[in-house]
């Protein structure tokens, strides 16, 4: 690895994330370590406790020694309540989630059990890794790690058991039954529903063993009960050719004819309705066609009508899953639904530190070989900033009436607000309330004409000058929506899948005031968005550094450093 290291940033801020990065590139978080570094340490975990206390209530789960799981922080945050904004609060009490937690463990690969990280409408979004096959709970660990509660002594001291042991075989279906057991409750218990696994094989084979398993594949279908996606994304080693590239994402397309590569695309046909996505076309994405359409997809579950909660994980659970993680959150916060409180260099420094290095992320063995998916995470930042990608723009789109778009149902004529006006019975108009737009509101109406064609356009016609305003409906919906059973499954480019115009809540003709709260624009997300890419683009260079890629014929240095020193002000002599 090729690092510059410059003179720290001057800002407290700055210096605390270049302090991260030195640390987060020299060696793998492990929560028993101490040394030298502990003292660094302990500084990283109190300020990640005191970024999540500015706008939430808390409770930890311990986990000093490791002995919970040896790779995810020593200070496992439950998110209970965001006291000032969300009137959700999260059920979920820190005792009984302990013992669930103590008892599904070994139900995934690694320990690295299903874990709520981000609190958003009373909904947890959990991490992981995925479950455990039988090359794992027997030929690695064997049954002295099965009895010893997981220690790593015990994972490092066993030895191979052959696959052909009959009678380790034959307990197979009761151990699986018992471990993943308690992985559903712990599961259940968190109230999630949907199960997002980023995996592209079924299961993972190492030495003609299935080391690991997914719920997807699980013989007997013990999570059927939940809705579960597959939705399979490249793993770490793709990124070696991010960076060969000169980190150039555009055009850069997995191989998906790899034989190790056997797991479809297959997302129930309920959630897809209101993406306008071509899913039969996943295999010719690029790796930013990708992401962002996978991105859209999370917003459009977390932002589902029910109380369910989302599990987010790949094989291991330390490189997509915190790409996925991050991005939903550095997201959700731009749009100002979470961590309402924090700077950009605050929201940057709370993700890196929590949602990558304290959960076990690998950058330093990862930046050796090149396969630099850490800093595709926080490049990648310019291409969310859109409108298209705003939970608030989301929850408002779902529901509007055929035939408009949510700009024109927003326009407003000067000469009509203050006055409230009634709907028509033959118009449908459906709003969702968003735990961000808590707070004062102020009141304007709207003068919504029948939904005919004739209509539509003189309506259009006579509010195209009109300012645009942001309207917002308080009433909460009770429906308990059920998964539709049908899914979107494709096995290759050619296959097809079904779209349906989305569902929308019917008003009746009584008269209604319409709330406008103070949201945080498309603009604002835009701006706050490139702001901690920025800051997180002048810190890494000036810290881990890039690997210089070989000048063009006409000298000129690789497109991305030179982004570096047009935009954010480095001389690349001193700092690249």
């Amino acid at each position: 690895m090729a690092a510059a290291r410059g003179c720290p940033p001057a800002g407290s801020g700055d210096r605390a994330l270049a302090e991260l990065l030195l640390e987060f590139s020299r060696a793998q978080y492990r929560a028993k370590d101490g040394g030298g570094a502990a003292a660094k340490v302990e500084r990283i975990e109190r300020r990640c406790l005191e970024l999540f206390g500015r706008d939430y209530r808390y409770s930890v789960i311990s986990n000093a020694h490791g002995e919970v799981c040896a790779h995810y922080p020593r200070h496992i945050v439950l998110l209970e309540r965001d006291p000032g904004r969300d009137p959700f609060e999260s059920t979920v009490q820190v005792g009984k989630l302990q013992d669930l937690i103590n008892r599904s463990k070994m139900a995934r690969c690694r320990g690295r059990f299903v874990c709520p990280v981000i609190l958003y409408k009373g909904k947890h979004i959990c991490r992981s890794a995925t479950l455990a096959g039988w090359g794992e709970l027997y030929g690695r660990t064997g049954y002295n790690y099965i009895f010893s509660g997981g220690s790593d002594d015990a994972w490092a001291d066993a030895e191979d058991i052959s696959e052909e042991d009959s009678a380790l075989r034959n307990a197979d279906s009761q151990l699986f039954d018992k471990v993943r057991g308690h992985d559903i409750k712990l599961l259940r218990y968190l109230s999630v529903r949907y199960i997002c696994d980023l995996m592209v094989e079924n299961k993972k084979v190492k030495f003609g063993l299935n080391v690991t398993s997914s719920e997807k594949v699980d013989k007997a279908q013990r999570y059927a009960d939940f809705t579960l996606l597959s939705i399979p994304y490249p793993g770490c080693e793709f990124f070696k050719e991010y960076k060969d590239r000169d980190y150039t994402a555009e055009g850069l397309i997995f191989n998906w004819k790899q034989d190790y590569v056997d797991a479809p695309l297959s997302i129930p046909v309920s959630l897809t309705q209101s993406l306008n996505i071509d899913w039969s076309e996943y295999q010719s994405w690029d790796l930013v066609q990708q992401t962002q359409n996978y991105l859209k997809l999370l917003i459009s579950i977390i932002n589902s009508d029910d109380d369910s909660g989302l599990l987010v994980h790949c094989i291991s659970g330390w490189d997509r899953t915190p790409l996925f993680i991050s991005l939903l959150r550095l997201s959700l916060w731009a749009d100002g639904l979470i961590h309402a409180s924090l700077e950009p260099s605050e929201i940057l420094y709370l993700t890196v530190a929590y949602d990558w290095f304290l959960f076990g992320h690998m950058l330093a063995d990862r930046l050796s070989k090149g396969e630099e998916i850490f800093f595709f995470c926080f490049n990648f930042l310019k291409h969310i900033t859109s409108e298209e990608f705003s939970a608030v723009k989301s929850q408002r789109r779902k529901s509007l009436p055929p035939g408009f778009t949510l700009e024109e149902i927003c326009m407003l004529k000067q000469r009509d607000r203050g006055s409230t006006t009634s709907l028509s019975s033959d118009f449908s108009l459906g709003m969702e309330s968003s735990p961000g737009a808590a707070g004062s509101f102020t009141y304007e109406a709207v003068e919504l004409m029948p939904a005919g064609a004739q209509a539509q356009a003189a309506w259009r016609k006579s509010c195209a000058s009109s300012p645009q305003a942001v309207l917002w409906s308080r009433a909460q919906q009770s429906e308990d929506r059920l998964p539709s059973t049908g899914m979107v499954e494709v096995k290759s480019s050619s296959s097809s899948s079904s779209t349906h115009s989305d569902n929308f809540l019917r008003i009746g003709s009584s008269p209604l005031e319409v709330p406008r709260s103070r949201l945080v624009s498309p603009s604002d997300r835009e701006s706050r968005l490139e702001e901690v890419r920025s800051a997180f683009l002048a810190s890494y260079s000036r810290t881990i550094g890039l690997k210089a890629v070989p000048p063009s014929p006409s000298g000129a240095i690789g497109g991305l450093l030179e982004q570096f020193v047009r935009g954010v002000g480095l001389r690349g002599s001193s700092t690249l």
